[in-house]
């Protein structure tokens, strides 16, 4: 099966497994969110558990 290359650019794994993406929306237009958005968004955030193996096969991981 091919990778799927906007998902393996946008997931990447840590080294136990699990699935990380960042926040979206964080490129401009941001001074007009509150403070506790703008610190949220500079984590990365945790993928679904049960999507985990869909995502896993299709980014290549």
């Amino acid at each position: 099966m091919k990778t799927h290359k906007t998902i393996s650019k946008r997931v990447r794994a840590t080294k136990t497994g699990k699935l990380m993406k960042r926040h979206g929306g964080q490129g401009h237009f941001n001074s007009r969110n509150p403070g506790n958005i703008t610190r949220k968004k500079r984590r990365d955030q945790g993928m679904p558990k049960q999507f985990a193996k869909t995502l896993k096969v299709l980014a290549g991981l």
